[in-house]
């Protein structure tokens, strides 16, 4: 959410009186959004990485505070376990060399991390799920100091009025029930800002629900959870569990989850800010100062405090954001289906075919959303988060088709033309899109490696918990590397 909070409970007034400004401050955005200039002459993009720290036997260990006081990095921050830290990448222009300096810049972040980390016996791992985390770790003591994840916690289980359920079904199948989120802090992610005009926001949101499902589908990274083999991507149904408000009433009446894929096209970035104040409320009622009225019309920016943190306790997996750099405000898709690792190299190739694929389809002559069910494209998404890269998906005019067929022939070569529009070096665009391709090629992502290394593990004697901490030792060893995952070696 991008806010420090202390723990504290809320009154009745001060949920009336936040209700109040998330409303004023929608119909001020809306004023803006009229007639207010906003910052969008480059499209900027950015990054944010979640990552885990892990013991010398591959297990998390709880000390994300001590090995940030010890970075003292502002790039830096918690996230919501104790094991958890995460890392946000300056923004940046793609264009030229830019994907290469992402590159440069992620590792060397990560280096010197790692490097305090290691101070306290620890080290960083980018994955999606962390294979070795037990149920033991997953408790309420080991969410992270900071008030924020504490009082969202306790505002998710009060809303709900019992306990929190997870049930995923894959090649085994998991059944928990648990009295906090602290679940939740088992996804870490990997997120792509990309800044857009108003007028150009709907249609890049609508691409980024597209694309949804191919992106999971051959960046998956998640397949263990708890010692279970679920999902290719189990982030996506345990993310969307793990914080779910409703009790089983709820969920038959129809009430939106808010961990959230969306139930219909957009037009207008206001759809999506309008849906969040009519259909959730507040989960932190904390209001500010601002009358954001009173600094529109006296020349000022509004920052929006209200709606903004409103906004970040409803999960879109595609999220809209309003934000203010430089004394200017600017709006932003940020794309959050993926999740992190397993390299630097794999996620600036995910990165390359999400800024590619959605520049080349908000560019088309008849937008691709036009011709898709909005609820296929939600089935597309499951679909791919269970089975991984090879997902059958539903794309018009080709009806059913192979994930990797699909993006072999139709959506790398439109992935490349985005990135020429975007001015991307030949060179690079080549380099992070061939390894989608051979990823494609091979059948080899995050999650296709961490289970055939795990089964050959089982095949030569270990136990689940034994073959899981050597297969994260290795993976590990590989990321050092930079290399690939479709190039790692299994057995």
């Amino acid at each position: 959410m991008g806010k420090d909070v202390s723990l504290q409970t809320f009154t009745r007034q001060e949920r009336e009186h936040y209700r109040q400004k998330v409303r004023r401050c929608l119909d001020v955005f809306a004023l803006m959004l009229n007639d207010f200039s906003f910052d969008h002459d480059h499209p900027t993009t950015g990054l944010e990485i979640e990552l885990n720290l892990v013991d010398h036997e591959q297990l998390p260990t709880m000390v994300n505070e001590e090995v940030l006081r010890d970075l003292a990095d502002p790039q830096f921050q918690t996230e919501l376990g104790r094991f958890n830290l995460e890392l946000n990448v300056p923004p940046r222009l793609i264009s030229d060399d830019g994907l290469v300096l992402y590159e440069q810049q992620i590792i060397e972040s990560l280096r010197r991390a790692d490097a305090h980390a290691r101070k306290h016996d620890a080290a960083l791992l980018t994955i999606g799920i962390l294979p070795t985390l037990t149920t033991d770790h997953a408790v309420a003591e080991n969410l992270s100091v900071n008030g924020r994840y504490r009082s969202l916690n306790e505002e998710i289980l009060a809303a709900r009025g019992e306990q929190i359920g997870v049930d995923i079904r894959g090649a085994d199948r998991l059944r928990i029930r648990t009295d906090s989120i602290a679940p939740e802090a088992a996804c870490t992610s990997l997120q792509f800002h990309l800044q857009v005009s108003p007028a150009e926001f709907a249609a890049y949101w609508n691409a980024s629900q597209v694309i949804a499902g191919v992106q999971v589908a051959v960046g998956a990274n998640s397949p263990y959870l708890f010692g279970h083999q679920l999902w290719s991507e189990t982030r996506i149904a345990l993310f969307e569990q793990a914080t779910d408000t409703r009790p089983d009433e709820l969920k038959a009446q129809g009430v939106r989850p808010r961990v959230w894929f969306g139930e219909r096209w957009v037009t207008s970035i206001f759809d999506l800010f309008e849906e969040n104040v009519r259909y959730f409320p507040p989960l932190l009622p904390i209001a500010e100062e601002e009358d954001p009225l009173a600094v529109l019309h006296s020349g000022g920016v509004p920052r929006l405090g209200e709606l903004r943190l409103h906004n970040g306790t409803i999960y879109r997996w595609n999220r809209p954001v309003y934000d203010i750099m430089g004394g200017r405000p600017h709006l932003r898709v940020e794309n959050r289906v993926l999740p992190a690792g397993p390299t630097v190299v794999d996620m600036l190739a995910n990165g390359a075919l999400y800024f590619g694929l959605v520049r080349a389809l908000v560019e088309e002559d008849r937008p691709l959303w036009t011709q898709l069910p909005f609820s296929v494209a939600q089935d597309n998404f499951h679909a791919a988060a269970r089975r991984g890269i090879v997902a059958p998906v539903w794309w018009p005019r080709l009806g059913e088709i192979r994930v990797t067929d699909l993006v072999l022939e139709v959506l790398l070569p439109k992935a490349a033309e985005g990135l020429d529009r975007f001015g991307v070096d030949p060179a690079q665009r080549d380099r992070l899109l061939g390894i989608i391709e051979q990823r494609c090629l091979t059948g080899r992502n995050g999650s296709t490696w961490q289970v055939d290394t795990v089964r050959a593990l089982e095949r030569a004697g270990a136990t689940r918990p034994a073959a899981l901490r050597t297969m994260v030792g290795r993976y590990a060893e590989h990321q050092r590397s930079n290399e690939p995952v479709h190039t790692w070696p299994v057995g």
